[in-house]
């Protein structure tokens, strides 16, 4: 360990500004901007998606019904109904599997003469409805011969007032979908969804669903716009889902199946998510996945935001932290078809299975997938067996396939060693690093990957987030955590020949339902705010340039000297120079980058400064830009760029390059 970095790390803890001497002499720095290292992967900096923290039912998946197919362990778990309903018989839960395995509950209400039937929907900790919007309401229905019955649709505020309306009428013996149209009169930031069933006979219903007019590109069954829009300005290189823990399942039984979760969103079979009993202090009996955002909609959005999708698959191994179940050998072959079937799925033509799929889903070409994940966080000898037979199966028949692949759940130890040499030895694609630490560990860990093997397998920073505990003794996105990261993060960029991609996890999280922090990005039902870190991301993302070019100081590159940590880059796309450049520590510092390799710099150059005063300081619903970046002009003079690095912040310096 460097004494630089710890040093740094005591600043950071102290939390105690020095202001800078008037007669400090600038820290010397030179970027030798002809001397290119290595290229940037167009993909250097993407999303990991994770079904945790109600991130996609109750986030961004936009469906406001919770159990809208009565699936749920308790099939009425997120109803309201008369008292005495159900022991009465007036409403039953009524399973068909026989006739429909995927979705075999529905809803018999019985409506005697006179006696109108109530039901009351909850949504995902409320429902989020705003004036003015327009919200689209269907659901599967049939009537049973002799029946008149209509129902009628109502949106309640948070106190139970109605703020929409409209009615139905059935008009048939048969299932039929029914849908229409209300707006919202007023805003509701947990509001809540009532049907009222009027007439006479027995009326079964099944898939009741609620999505607001404006989702992501307006598409029926959609995202949630502002979140979606969060993710497109980070311009990720690549989206990883879906995910994580949710690949493996506590048992294989609840494993994530990717042909479960595509073709008609009503077949697709709900089933109980792993984070819902994970933490006993966040508990969450109501999470289950309904798998309306499935692999396709994955595929959709990586499409959509300009991102390549890397899925990862479960190689026949549950979490090894839970169940450590395995699938017998002999029994792999239909996970190794999964994998095979997938990449028929994503880029096979529309004559085959999978791609004639695709094509009915609306999506004739390609998704032009290049790579896929095999396992999770697994680890061990039984991991290695599973995958050697994953990888022969797939370069067999998809040689142009690269391959992600595991060194267990943490940067160090037993585990990883054990991976990291013998999927080195088996020369494997990708190895995939993961690190959940403490603000000084990712201070200290700033030149991890100098002195790795530039010819053995790339690096996938797969998973990292910066854990620096609250005064509530959770994790927090405070801008100490953000800080560290971005000083982590020269040292991703600066070896960008064995570091191909990186991404914070986990992604999304509900204020009112998470079970993990910190997280990238936080919403409620109605908003939502990007922490620190997503604008330390979102600054690397945007400022990723094509190559990397040395910034040194006394010839040493610079990584925790003077608790300053940097980076370069040049953006052959727009002819500019690219200087990241971070202060850990609590006192001002004066640089000058002398630029050596070019014949000039333009007079003026752009900064852009990430900084708070306060380490512990984060966004919040109210405040959500209150760590934001500040962008302004900086004058250069000839070849030198000087400027003075507050304490704790994070300075990108964009310099047009003079032919």
């Amino acid at each position: 360990m460097k004494i630089q970095p710890i040093i740094a790390s005591l600043a950071l803890m102290a939390g105690v500004y020095t202001s800078p001497s008037a007669a400090q002499q600038p820290l010397n720095f030179t970027v030798k901007a002809g001397e290119v290292k290595t290229t940037v992967s167009p993909g250097m900096w993407g999303i990991f998606f994770e079904d945790i923290n109600f991130s996609a039912d109750g986030g961004i998946y936009a469906e406001l019904v919770k159990n809208r197919s009565f699936e749920f362990s308790s099939p009425l778990m997120g109803w309201t109904i008369p008292e005495g309903a159900v022991s009465n018989g007036q409403i039953m839960v009524v399973n068909r599997k026989d006739d429909n395995s995927s979705n075999p509950r529905f809803a018999k209400i019985t409506l005697p003469a006179a006696r109108p039937f109530t039901l009351v929907n909850e949504g995902f900790r409320g429902m989020g409805i705003k004036a003015g919007e327009q919200y689209h309401f269907s659901l599967y229905a049939r009537q049973q011969p002799g029946s008149a019955v209509k129902f009628t649709v109502t949106l309640l505020d948070d106190a139970g007032k109605t703020i929409g309306t409209t009615t139905v009428s059935l008009d048939s013996n048969n299932w039929q979908l029914y849908k229409t149209g209300l707006t919202a009169a007023a805003t509701a930031a947990k509001g809540k969804l009532q049907l009222t069933f009027t007439g006479t006979g027995v009326i079964d219903v099944d898939m009741i669903s609620l999505f607001p007019q404006h989702t992501w590109k307006e598409r029926s069954n959609g995202l949630r716009a502002d979140l979606v829009q969060l993710l497109a300005d980070l311009r990720p290189g690549f989206l990883r889902f879906p995910g994580g823990c949710i690949v493996e399942g506590r048992e294989l039984v609840n494993r994530y199946q990717w042909k479960k979760t595509v073709g008609d969103v009503n077949e697709r079979e709900v089933i109980i998510n792993r984070w819902n009993n994970e933490f006993a202090h966040r508990a969450a009996p109501d999470y289950f996945q309904s798998f309306g955002l499935g692999f396709f909609e994955y595929f959709l959005l990586a499409e959509d935001i300009g991102a390549s999708p890397l899925p990862i698959l479960n190689c026949g191994m549950a979490c090894q932290f839970n169940s450590a179940e395995v699938v017998a050998i002999n029994e792999l072959d239909p996970y190794i078809q999964d994998a095979l079937d997938l990449i028929e799925f994503a880029n096979g033509d529309v004559n085959t299975k999978w791609g004639a799929l695709r094509a009915k889903m609306g999506h004739p070409a390609a998704f032009n997938l290049k790579m896929m994940g095999v396992g999770n966080e697994q680890w061990g000898p039984q991991y290695v067996e599973r995958y050697t037979l994953f990888a022969k199966a797939i370069k067999n028949k998809y040689p142009e396939i690269r391959l992600v692949n595991s060194l267990g759940p943490g940067p160090s130890g037993d585990k990883f060693n054990f991976l990291n040499d013998t999927l080195r030895k088996l020369h494997a694609d990708i190895l995939d690093e993961h690190y959940y630490s403490s603000p000084e560990w990712f201070l200290s860990n700033a030149s991890r990957y100098d002195s790795y093997d530039r010819k053995g397998p790339k690096i996938f920073a797969g998973e990292y987030a910066a854990h620096g505990k609250g005064t509530d003794g959770y994790h927090k996105n405070s801008w100490q955590s953000a800080l560290t990261e971005a000083a982590f993060m020269t040292g991703l960029e600066r070896n960008a020949d064995v570091v191909e991609m990186a991404s914070y996890a986990p992604l999304l999280a509900h204020v009112d339902g998470w079970q993990w922090a910190p997280d990238l990005i936080w919403f409620d039902n109605l908003r939502s705010y990007g922490t620190p870190n997503y604008y330390v991301q979102k600054l690397y993302a945007n400022n990723k340039g094509t190559v990397v070019v040395p910034i040194l100081k006394d010839n040493q590159v610079i990584s925790g000297q003077d608790s300053v940590y940097a980076s370069t880059v040049v953006d052959e796309q727009s002819g500019e120079l690219v200087i990241k450049l971070v202060n850990a520590s609590a006192t001002a510092k004066p640089v000058a980058v002398a630029v050596e390799g070019v014949k000039g710099l333009a007079a003026n150059g752009r900064l852009t400064i990430l900084r708070s005063n306060d380490l512990q300081a984060i966004n919040t619903l109210d405040k959500p830009l209150g760590i934001s970046p500040e962008e302004k002009n900086i004058a250069i003079k000839g070849k030198t760029v000087r400027t003075e690095i507050a304490p704790w912040s994070f300075y990108v310096v964009r310099a047009k390059i003079n032919k």
